[in-house]
C-alpha cells in the first residue's frame, strides 16, 4: 500500500513505469489490428442487426457503470476534471442508449423516437464529439493532486452534472429527430456521402486535441494513461466507422464497433481493479484502526494515570471547580500554597480562600468562564488558612463535558509573592536606568553588531540637534566625521575582539555641520550582541584648551616681546635721534643725505615692527578716549586715497546716528589703515573697499557661542573689500603673528595680528568673513563710551619744538642711550643730572638743590623700577613733576591694557621733537 492515502485513486495515483508500458503494448496491438483491416475497411458483411443491439447495451452499461465509479470518487476528491470526465462517460451512456433506439431496424423499421433516415448517424457524430470534448476539460483542470475542488455540496454537483448531460442528450435527439430535414445527408442509401468528410474530419480533430492535450499534461496518473488508450481506440473506431469504411455492416463498420467497445472495457477494467484494491486497503485499515483502538484506550488509561501523577507532582495548584464555586478537585501543590488538606477543601465553596472584600471577583471570574472564556495570567491576592495574603497568578479554563457544555472550570495558583518583589525591584532599577538615561547630560548610544543605532538618550538633541527617532535604525556612520571613520570602526573590531572597556575620542557632525568632539567609554555585551557608548562632549573643552593655549602663547610671545622692545627700543631711540643730527650735518652732500634718511626709514620700520609687536602681545600702553568714529574714518579715508591708488574705490556708508567708541584714535587709525592695506593688496586689478559703521548690540546667544565677548552695547567698524578672498583652510591662521598669504618680502605677517591685539586690548570682539573669490569683510566691535574722557593735558600739547632752562634729573641704565638723551636735553637748554639706577637717582634727589623734571626709565635693573622710584622721590618733592620713558611697559604704569591715571609716557622709540613736547606737558601738568 502507497503511503499517501490521496494516491489510493486512479485519478491522482502516479503512473508507473509498468503501466505506461503496458498502455503502449495496447495501443500497439490496437495499431497493428487496425492497420491490418483497414484495407478490408469496405468488404460487405451480412447484416446482424443483434450485434447492434448487444454492442449498444454492453456499450451502455459499461460506460455508466464507469461513470458511476468517477462520480463515487470525485464525491471523495472533489475535483471538477473528475466531475467533468464522469459527465463524459455518463453523456456516452446516454449517447449509446439514443443511438441504438433510433437505429432502424433494430427496434422498428425506421427506429424509435421518430428517427428519420440521419438520425443515427448524427447521434453517432454528436456522441464522438461530446465526449472528447468533456475530455479535453479534464485534461485541462487536471494535475498532481487532481485540479481545482468544488467548494459546494457534492451531490448537488452530481445531480448538476446528470441533469445537464440529460438536457444535452434530450436536445440532440431533439435536433437530429425533429429537425431531421434540415441537417445535410451524411448517409444515402446506406452509403457515406462526400458531405460527411467534413463533420468525421471535426469529430476526429477533437478526439485527436484531447489526445494530445492529455500526452502534453504531465505527470501521468494511472487514469490519465488508460484514458490515452481508450482516446486512440476511438480514433480507430471512427477511422473505421466513417472514413475507410463503404457502408453499414461492412467490415470496418462491425470492427470500429469492436474498438469502441474495447475502448469503454479499458477504463472499467482499471476502475474496477482500483476498487478491488480500495476494498483490500479499506479492510486493511479497518485492522490498523482496530489494534489503534486498542492502542489508544491503553494510552489513555496510561495518560490518566501519569495526568493524575502529574497534577499531583505539579508545583502549582492546580484547583477544579463547578460553576458555583464548589471545590471538586485539590491537589498537593494546593494543599501547601494556601494550607488546607484536600480532604478540608473538596466539597466546600472557593470562599475559604478568598478574602470577603475580593468574592465578587470570584463570581466575575466564574461568569466569564462559563461564557466559554479561558482567563491567562490573572494576578491576585488569596488568603491562607493562617489568615495572610498570599499573592498568586491564576490560570483559569473551562472544563467541558462530552457533549461541549461548560461544567466547571480548571485553575492553576502559582505563588508570585517572591518573584512579585524581585519584579518590583527590577522595576524600580529599570525606572532609575531609564531616568538616568532620559536625564543624563551625555550622549547614550546602544548599536547592533552593525553599528545600527537601537537606542539613543534624548540628549542627542542638545548635543548632535538630532531628536533619538532620527537617529534609532541608522548606522553610525552616518554621524561620524569621515576622518573619524577608520578609527571608530578600530574601536568596534577590538571590542568585539574582547577588549571590554575602552575609551577613545571621536568627532560626530552636527545637524548644523559642524564637528562635535566626544570623549567615548564604550563596552560590548557578547550575551546580548550589543555596543554600549557614553559619550561626553568635550568641543567647549577643547575650545578652552585651544583658548588657553592662545593665551600662554601670547603670555609668552608678550615676555619675548617685552625683552626684545626693551634692548630694541633703546637701540632704536639712540638710533633715530642721532640720525636727525647726521642728517643736518650732511645737508651739503646729497649722497649721504640720501644715505641719512634710508637709515631714518630703517629705523623707522623697526620701530614699527616692535609697536605691531607690542599690539598683537596686548603689551601696548593704550590710552582711550572717546572717539567720533565716522569722523576718524573721514580722516582716515583722506589718507588712504594716494595711498591704495585710483583703480579701488572707497566707500564710506556711516550711520548718522553711530555712538562714539571709548578706544586709543591713533591705535584705531592704524588698524584701520593696516586692514584698508591688507584690502589693497587682495585687489591688484582694482576693486571697491567698504568702510562702514553702525550701533550693534551683541545679545546672550552670541555671547554663547563667542566666550571671549561680553553682552553688551559696541560701535561696529566694518572694512569689506571684493577682492580674491582667503581660502577657508587658512580663515583660523590669519590672526597669527608672521603668518602671510603674501609673496616673501611683501609682509611681515604682523598687520593683522596687531589689529587683533588692539582690539582685544580695548575689551572689544573682532571677527573676519571670507569668501575665496567674492572678498572679505573684517568687524570691529569696540565699546560704546559713556562719557568724555579726553584729559586736560592733551589740550596743553604744543604744536613745535620749544625748549626751556629748567633742570631734569635723567635716569637711564643704558649707558649709550643716558648720553644721546642727555646731549638732546642739553641742545634744548634744559639743566642736565644723570644716574644710571634707582639707588643713585635717590641720592641726587636727596642732595640736589634743585631738580624741576623726574626723566626716568620704567624698566631698571635693581630692587626699584621706575614707578617705584617716582613714588619714592615724590616722598621727598612732592612738587617734582615725572616723566616716564620706555620699550616695554610691563605691568609698572600700564594695568589692564591702559596707562595709570596723571601718568605721562615717552614711548621708545622717540625724536628730539617729541621729547620737547612731552618735556613742556609734563612741566606745565
Amino acid at each position: 500500500m502507497r503511503a499517501d492515502n490521496r494516491n489510493i485513486f486512479l485519478s491522482t495515483l502516479p503512473a508507473t513505469r509498468h503501466e505506461r508500458v503496458a498502455a503502449l503494448a495496447v495501443v500497439g496491438v490496437s495499431s497493428i489490428v487496425f492497420a491490418c483491416a483497414v484495407p478490408f475497411a469496405g468488404t460487405p458483411l451480412p447484416q446482424i442487426p443483434a450485434f447492434v443491439a448487444s454492442y449498444q447495451s454492453a456499450l451502455a452499461i459499461i460506460d455508466l457503470i464507469t461513470a458511476i465509479l468517477l462520480f463515487s470518487q470525485f464525491g471523495i476528491l472533489r475535483s471538477r476534471a473528475l466531475l467533468l470526465l464522469a459527465s463524459g462517460y455518463l453523456f456516452t451512456a446516454a449517447a449509446a442508449i439514443a443511438h441504438g433506439l433510433s437505429f432502424p431496424g433494430l427496434f422498428a423499421p425506421t427506429g424509435l423516437l421518430n428517427a428519420g433516415s440521419q438520425t443515427t448517424v448524427w447521434l453517432y457524430m454528436a456522441w464522438h464529439a461530446g465526449f472528447p470534448v468533456l475530455v479535453f476539460g479534464y485534461a485541462r483542470l487536471k494535475d498532481r493532486d487532481g485540479g481545482p475542488r468544488i467548494a459546494g455540496s457534492v451531490g448537488s454537483a452530481i445531480l448538476g452534472s446528470v441533469v445537464a448531460v440529460g438536457v444535452a442528450i434530450t436536445a440532440v435527439v431533439w435536433v437530429v429527430t425533429s429537425q431531421h430535414d434540415v441537417l445535410p445527408t451524411l448517409l444515402s442509401e446506406g452509403h457515406y456521402t462526400s458531405t460527411s468528410v467534413a463533420v468525421v474530419s471535426t469529430v476526429w480533430f477533437l478526439n485527436v486535441a484531447a489526445l494530445l492535450l492529455l500526452l502534453f499534461r504531465r505527470p501521468y496518473s494511472v487514469l490519465d494513461v488508460w484514458l490515452m488508450v481508450v482516446m486512440c481506440a476511438w480514433l480507430f473506431d471512427i477511422a473505421l466507422s466513417a472514413i475507410f469504411n463503404v457502408t453499414r455492416f461492412d467490415l470496418g463498420f462491425y470492427a470500429g464497433r469492436i474498438y469502441g467497445l474495447c475502448a469503454a472495457g479499458f477504463v472499467l477494467a482499471v476502475l474496477l481493479v482500483d476498487n478491488v484494491g480500495l476494498q483490500a486497503q479499506i479492510s486493511h485499515l479497518f485492522a490498523i484502526l482496530r489494534q489503534r483502538a486498542a492502542s489508544d484506550r491503553h494510552r489513555h488509561n496510561e495518560r490518566e494515570r501519569l495526568f493524575s501523577a502529574v497534577v499531583e507532582s505539579s508545583n502549582d495548584a492546580i484547583i477544579t471547580k463547578n460553576l458555583d464555586g464548589t471545590i471538586t478537585g485539590w491537589n498537593r501543590a494546593a494543599e501547601r500554597l494556601f494550607g488546607f488538606t484536600a480532604a478540608e477543601a473538596v466539597g466546600n465553596c472557593i470562599d475559604i480562600i478568598v478574602a470577603p472584600d475580593r468574592r465578587d471577583e470570584v463570581h466575575q471570574i466564574l461568569g466569564r468562564v462559563a461564557q466559554g472564556e479561558a482567563i491567562e495570567h490573572y494576578e491576585t491576592l488569596r488568603r491562607h488558612k493562617d489568615g495572610r495574603d498570599v499573592h498568586v497568578s491564576l490560570g483559569i479554563s473551562p472544563i467541558r463535558s462530552a457533549g461541549g457544555e461548560i461544567i466547571g472550570a480548571s485553575k492553576t495558583a502559582r505563588d508570585i509573592g517572591d518573584s512579585k518583589k524581585t519584579q518590583e525591584a527590577l522595576n524600580q532599577e529599570i525606572e532609575e536606568r531609564q531616568r538616568i538615561f532620559e536625564t543624563s547630560q551625555d550622549l547614550i548610544l546602544v548599536t547592533d553588531t552593525f553599528g545600527r543605532f537601537v537606542q539613543v538618550s534624548p540628549s542627542s538633541m542638545t548635543i548632535l540637534g538630532y531628536r533619538p527617532e532620527e537617529m534609532i535604525g541608522h548606522v553610525a556612520l552616518e554621524f561620524i566625521h569621515p576622518d573619524d571613520l577608520d578609527s571608530t570602526r578600530e574601536e568596534m573590531r577590538s571590542a568585539r575582539r574582547g577588549r571590554l572597556m575602552r575609551n577613545f575620542e571621536t568627532r560626530y557632525v552636527h545637524r548644523d555641520g559642524q564637528p562635535v568632539t566626544l570623549t567615548w567609554m564604550g563596552t560590548w555585551s557578547e550575551p546580548v550582541r550589543r555596543h554600549f557608548f557614553v559619550g561626553r562632549d568635550i568641543t567647549e573643552k577643547r575650545a578652552a584648551e585651544a583658548q588657553f593655549r592662545q593665551a600662554q602663547k601670547m603670555e609668552a610671545v608678550g615676555q619675548l616681546t617685552g625683552g626684545i622692545a626693551h634692548d630694541f627700543n633703546n637701540i632704536l631711540t639712540v638710533i633715530t635721534g642721532t640720525i636727525g643730527i647726521l642728517a643736518d650735518a650732511v645737508t651739503a652732500d646729497p649722497q649721504l643725505v640720501a644715505i641719512a634718511r634710508m637709515i631714518d626709514e630703517a629705523a623707522e620700520r623697526g620701530a614699527n615692527l616692535t609697536k605691531h609687536l607690542l599690539a598683537f602681545a596686548r603689551r601696548q600702553p593704550l590710552q582711550p578716549r572717546e572717539v567720533d568714529v565716522n569722523n576718524l574714518i573721514l580722516e582716515t579715508v583722506k589718507l588712504l586715497r594716494p595711498t591704495i591708488g585710483e583703480h579701488i574705490q572707497i566707500a564710506p556708508l556711516l550711520t548718522e546716528d553711530t555712538s562714539t567708541a571709548l578706544v586709543d584714535p591713533n591705535q584705531l587709525t592704524t588698524s584701520i589703515l593696516n586692514l584698508a592695506l591688507n584690502a589693497r593688496d587682495a585687489m591688484p586689478a582694482g576693486g571697491k573697499l567698504v568702510l562702514e559703521t553702525s550701533n550693534f548690540y551683541l545679545d546672550e546667544s552670541y555671547a554663547d557661542m563667542h566666550s571671549e565677548v561680553a553682552v553688551g552695547n559696541y560701535v561696529m567698524i566694518a572694512v569689506s573689500d571684493t577682492g580674491s578672498g582667503i581660502p577657508a583652510a587658512d580663515l583660523d591662521k590669519v590672526f597669527d603673528p608672521f603668518f602671510t598669504t603674501k609673496e616673501v618680502g611683501k609682509g611681515t605677517g604682523l598687520g593683522l595680528s596687531m589689529v587683533f591685539g588692539f582690539v582685544k586690548q580695548s575689551n572689544g570682539h573682532i571677527k573676519i568673513y571670507s569668501e575665496e573669490g567674492h572678498g572679505t569683510t573684517v568687524k570691529i566691535y569696540l565699546p560704546r563710551a559713556t562719557g568724555l574722557h579726553a584729559t586736560a593735558e592733551e589740550s596743553l600739547l604744543p604744536s613745535g619744538i620749544e625748549g626751556g632752562n629748567e633742570v631734569v634729573l635723567v635716569v637711564e641704565d643704558d649707558a649709550l642711550v643716558r648720553q644721546y638723551v642727555i646731549t638732546q636735553i642739553e641742545s634744548l637748554g634744559y639743566t642736565t643730572l644723570e644716574a644710571s639706577n634707582a639707588a643713585e637717582a635717590m641720592t641726587i634727589i636727596n642732595t640736589a638743590a634743585t631738580i624741576d623734571l623726574l626723566f626716568t626709565d620704567v624698566i631698571m635693573p635693581g630692587s626699584m623700577n621706575g614707578r617705584q622710584l617716582v613714588d619714592e622721590a615724590l616722598k621727598q618733592r612732592p612738587a617734582l613733576k615725572t616723566l616716564f620713558t620706555s620699550g616695554y611697559t610691563e605691568n609698572a604704569i600700564v594695568h589692564h591694557g591702559r596707562l595709570d591715571s596723571g601718568v605721562l609716557l615717552l614711548a621708545k622709540p622717540y625724536r628730539k621733537s617729541d621729547l620737547a613736547r612731552m618735556f613742556r606737558l609734563a612741566l606745565a601738568s
